[in-house]
């Protein structure tokens, strides 16, 4: 049957690429998306790429939709062209929407090419801010979502903890020391990077087996799909136990934040070169060879060398780079250096143009890329100008546009959409454009502002501008089935508001600890409240719309929160003033808009605490393992270390009525010099949730909240 469906085509020219394995996962893809029935209907064949870039074509021919793609991402990208031009679907991470469309358009057809070579995807902190306890089932949907979407270098940093220790081991630490290094599952990301160690540890033994067979199962269905993984390196932290069995070993202490450090080899130490290639030799021994290496030495710290402006500074920069890819080199000699650009734009104070140059001078330019992973935050934010520009084209490396979308996993709905769909013509358009290879998406969480991952991921196979009210109303019809007048007046709306900023943090201020001062956040202001309003007003014309109903449950969540905003405020301000009985009456209303924001979300796909924890709490094998992934967990998406408080600001049921609601009860009986022992109560001792019970109409009670919010007095 499955030879069938793999019928070669040529609709243009001679076709060598896609391989008969790339051909069978793209149609499993196909298969999960649309189901067996359609998926029965699409042949899948191999063309050539177009300048070494992704090429796919698709065309209905004789009741059949007939694909082409350049290797298995391209033909789930060409099925997902097919689809979303017709408005027949969208993958999302609240629910997938397929209506087979009939008859099939007979005539129809597509041809794109990418006008880069790879789409990258994933920031470090994705492993965990979100993908930290995922399952193998969890990771089919996200692959699939990747190859739907055109995605085909990801990121796949599962199972890093697993080889390290095996190098430490065979260095001589003891399991003990090797243990007590690493972080809490959710924590890891920071150690990778050296910010951290030890923190929410020790890490379990038994982590290391099943994060490895999870890796395998990755891994394999990545690389059958014709993508390119990004696989991490070694970036020379080690725990400080090192020094038992090297005294003479010359090791830096790392410093993030106010209390977290780590400990950086020096490249120069023959150390550095001997761990690097145990850990490639490990990793490829384990996972097969990998053409790209993730090794980041700097993330968020001070360059540990002499003072700015000095020669001894800038020729320790280039021996350190130096030494970095030789010893990559060595150890996997066909191997690309991949580096994380976020500091470029967060710290330019300290890499600067002869910084950077210094540090990249001695590895080849076809050696090493470059994930300019911030130009939202270049443009929009920070307005530093872009990194590219700054940099000329990154002094002859490779390097990939990117940008990141979200901090933390935060829910917050922000975003500069005309920025999404259109800003990566700039850097396509750039005289400093150099070797740019790739577009690319780093968010810090996932599972937020689809829509926004829908523009972006677009964008990254074209280089021509969209219009951006166009894409929005195909957005619509793909997403809910049709488009209204009620629809496009909520997102004229929200581009005035939510949407026509970017916003860097979006906290709402009952997600902040109770007691600092906290700004009034976009989901206060009388536009987003009326875009809301708008989109709740279609209820009757989606009532049979998953992703609707999944919309309207986030969007009054948010608005209501907006609400809870200012009454928080007023409730403070009485209370200062002396008013008790107004600021009685404000604590009932915040209590009552809370719990319904919360009961709300109870039936929302995504939005839930529950999940999150049930996610942690599936990996381990005793009750008290079970106990400890939990509190990792919940620490993570509340006060994270301390001090690193309140960073993740989740909009989720369980988390608002067990959470935040009751810790501004507690800062109002009993003040905030109780709350730092609250939070770390809520997250060490307790377990498991309070009871909800969802709303049997949860768009009917939807709009009943927002009425009963908008009515409340300040």
């Amino acid at each position: 049957m499955k030879n069938a469906l793999l019928t070669l085509l040529l609709l243009a020219g001679s076709c060598t690429a896609a391989t008969v394995q790339e051909q069978e996962a793209a149609h499993g893809v196909i298969e999960r998306f649309a189901g067996r029935d359609f998926a029965a209907r699409v042949t899948l064949g191999s063309c050539e790429t177009q300048n070494n870039c992704p090429t796919y074509a698709w065309k209905v021919a004789d009741n059949t939709l007939k694909l082409q793609g350049s290797n298995g991402v391209a033909l789930c990208k060409a099925f997902y062209d097919f689809t979303t031009s017709l408005g027949a679907g969208i993958a999302s991470w609240s629910g997938n929407r397929f209506v087979a469309p009939s008859p099939l358009p007979e005539g129809a057809q597509a041809r794109a090419s990418s006008p880069v070579k790879h789409h990258q995807y994933f920031n470090v902190v994705t492993f965990g801010y979100t993908t930290a306890y995922w399952d193998w089932a969890r990771w089919v949907k996200e692959i699939d979502w990747m190859a739907l979407h055109g995605i085909d270098m990801p990121l796949a940093l599962v199972a890093q903890e697993a080889i390290s220790a095996r190098v430490f081991r065979r260095l001589g630490l003891t399991d003990a020391e090797i243990a007590s290094w690493f972080t809490g599952p959710a924590h890891l990301p920071w150690m990778r990077m050296g910010n951290i160690s030890g923190h929410d540890g020790p890490l379990p033994a038994e982590w290391h087996d099943e994060q490895v067979a999870l890796q395998h199962r990755i891994l394999g269905r990545m690389r059958a799909l014709g993508m390119t993984p990004i696989c991490p390196g070694f970036s020379g932290f080690v725990p400080q136990a090192i020094k038992r069995l090297k005294p003479k070993t010359r090791l830096t202490q790392t410093s993030w934040g106010e209390r977290f450090h780590n400990w950086m080899l020096s490249p120069d130490d023959p150390l550095f070169p001997h761990i690097s290639q145990l850990f490639i030799e490990e990793w490829e021994k384990e996972f097969g060879t990998c053409s790209h290496y993730l090794i980041d030495s700097f993330n968020e710290m001070e360059i540990p060398f002499p003072p700015h402006g000095t020669a001894e500074r800038y020729e320790m920069l280039a021996r350190y780079g130096e030494k970095v890819y030789s010893a990559l080199a060595a150890a996997s000699p066909s191997a690309t250096w991949v580096m994380q650009g976020w500091m470029f734009g967060y710290q330019r104070d300290i890499w600067d143009a002869r910084t950077l140059a210094a540090l990249l001078s001695r590895v080849p330019h076809n050696r090493m890329l470059l994930l300019d992973m911030a130009v939202d935050y270049n443009r929009h934010f920070w307005k530093n100008g872009t990194n590219y520009e700054l940099h000329k084209g990154f002094h002859g490396k490779q390097w990939l546009y990117s940008v990141i979308p979200n901090m933390g996993g935060k829910t917050g709905l922000t975003g500069m959409l005309e920025f999404y769909a259109n800003g990566h013509l700039h850097a396509l358009n750039s005289p400093d454009r150099g070797q740019l290879l790739g577009m690319g998406m780093a968010p810090e969480g996932l599972e937020n502002n689809e829509v926004v991952y829908e523009l972006a991921a677009a964008a990254g196979w074209r280089n021509e501008p969209v219009e951006l009210k166009a894409q929005l109303e195909q957005y619509n019809r793909c997403r809910y089935g049709h488009s209204s007048p009620a629809l496009t007046r909520y997102w004229e709306l929200m581009l005035q508001s939510g949407y026509g900023h970017f916003t860097d943090n979006t906290h709402q201020r009952w997600q902040r600890r109770p007691g600092r001062s906290a700004k009034t956040s976009i989901y206060a202001t009388p536009e987003f409240f009326a875009a809301v309003e708008a989109f709740a007003a279609c209820a009757d014309d989606y009532r049979d719309s998953e992703l609707y109903r999944a919309d309207l449950l986030e969007l009054v969540a948010s608005a209501v929160g907006g609400r809870v905003e200012g009454l928080m405020a007023a409730c403070e301000k009485a209370a200062r003033e002396g008013r008790l009985e107004d600021a009685t009456r404000l604590d009932r209303d915040i209590e009552t808009l809370m719990l319904g924001m919360d009961r709300l979300l109870a039936s929302h796909p995504t939005h839930r605490l529950e999940k999150w924890l049930d996610f942690a709490r599936r990996h381990g094998s005793t009750p008290a393992l079970k106990d400890y992934y939990e509190g990792n967990a919940r620490r993570l998406v509340t006060i994270w270390g301390p001090p690193v408080d309140d960073y993740a600001a989740k909009v989720w049921s369980g988390l608002i009525r067990d959470y935040y609601l009751p810790r501004w009860k507690q800062y109002r009986q009993n003040g905030a010099a109780s709350l730092p022992e609250w939070e770390r109560n809520w997250v060490e001792q307790q377990r498991g949730l309070s009871p909800c019970v969802p709303f049997p109409d949860p768009v009917a009670a939807a709009r009943q909240l927002l009425e009963q919010a908008k009515a409340m007095k300040l």
